[in-house]
């Protein structure tokens, strides 16, 4: 492997580096901390590879410039913080009700409202999953290292143009702004994939959200392409034309969560850190993973049988997985730099008969020894 090979990179660099080489054609943005390395990226490289990059006004213009883009065909992204996030939920809805793929990458930082912009934290867990009337599941990765950051940045691409849906990066400030050596040799990226458009000229059979079964995608046909297009956020029949509760408008009210779910094993991704002896399981995701690593290291070291699962791809939960890691342990800890247990409070129903414990801290990074201390008590 030569010097050449290794690399100095933030993780927000690397969500830049992984959605371009996933092709990414479009970025509007708003700079906000801990999010701008990203913007500062896209805006200096995308042009450089024919793409397009508008810096916004605000957050509310960058999601709804990259869903106009994604109308026309283009892989689209933008990227945001907490408070940035909160603006740009409308129209999120709207995406996700009109079936336009989006990647959104969210670096998280201390909250609510303002909250600490320089602070880090894992607060967003539940903000960014159920951000939609009715809880429809949106994708979310979280990665834990910059070349992670690659790896999901692709991965969202993928996934977004594969189901015509938003997709989320989850990251946080550490991940985001900590520089740390790449090895891009080793890069991880999905394959590089387009939505699938009707391939014959029956402009008049064509309907903008068709499907057979729920768990269908529907071929997607560019605003101003050869087939009418109809765009709606009001709820709607697979023509879109605008319809109340008639039965097929909520039957496609129901694809648009089922598409999601039917291919949720297919999008579960944990990292494990194994010993097929354990008794203690350790979940955790994003910076959190990290210290976990080391905890893990520390208490193997007391003698400790101790088993680690990082999760990427928080929703849809890797339910299988998760279970598969809890098999033969007496104890869980869930460790997330938030207030209440946010990750904790929507899996933990999967380990009936297991005591389930919450490290958590509030402000500040959790340790390796603030871990460690727990699971020794």
């Amino acid at each position: 492997m030569s010097i050449q090979q290794i690399k100095i990179r933030t993780g927000n660099q690397m969500i830049a580096e992984g959605a371009l080489h996933a092709g990414c054609q479009f970025f509007a943005g708003y700079p906000i901390t801990p999010a701008s390395g990203i913007y500062k990226s896209m805006i200096e490289e995308l042009p450089r590879r024919n793409g397009v990059a508008i810096s916004s006004p605000d957050e509310i213009s960058a999601l709804a410039y990259c869903v106009g883009a994604s109308a026309r065909g283009a892989k689209a992204m933008t990227a945001t913080s907490g408070p940035g996030w909160s603006l740009m939920i409308e129209t999120v809805q709207y995406a996700l009700m009109t079936e336009l793929p989006v990647v959104i990458a969210v670096v998280q930082r201390l909250g609510p409202s303002t909250g600490g912009a320089t602070q880090g934290a894992q607060g967003d867990i539940l903000l960014t999953e159920y951000c939609t009337s009715g809880a429809y599941t949106i994708p979310i990765f979280a990665p834990s290292t910059a070349e992670e950051c690659f790896e999901v940045a692709s991965l969202a691409m993928f996934w977004a143009e594969e189901l015509r849906t938003p997709v989320i990066i989850l990251s946080d400030k550490e991940i985001g702004m900590m520089s740390e050596d790449v090895n891009f040799s080793s890069l991880v990226s999905s394959p590089v994939n387009y939505r699938k458009q009707p391939v014959n000229n029956d402009t008049d059979g064509y309907k903008t959200y068709n499907f057979k079964s729920l768990a269908d995608v529907p071929l997607f046909s560019p605003i101003g392409g050869e087939h009418k297009t109809t765009i709606t956020g009001s709820a709607h029949d697979k023509g879109g034309s605008l319809q109340k509760n008639s039965p097929e408008t909520i039957e496609v009210l129901r694809h648009l969560q089922k598409k999601i779910t039917s291919r949720a094993e297919e999008m579960a991704f944990v990292k494990t850190d194994d010993d097929p002896n354990a008794d203690i399981l350790i979940i955790s995701f994003g910076i959190t993973a990290r210290t976990a690593r080391e905890a893990v290291k520390l208490a193997r070291k007391q003698g400790m049988r101790v088993r680690l699962v990082n999760v990427i791809s928080l929703f849809p939960i890797p339910e299988k997985l998760l279970k598969k890691a809890a098999k033969g342990v007496h104890t869980i800890f869930i460790a997330e730099e938030n207030l209440t247990g946010q990750y904790r409070s929507v899996i933990q129903h999967l380990f009936a008969g297991t005591i389930v414990i919450g490290i958590n801290s509030f402000g500040k990074m959790i340790t390796p020894n603030d871990i460690l201390g727990c699971i020794t008590l």
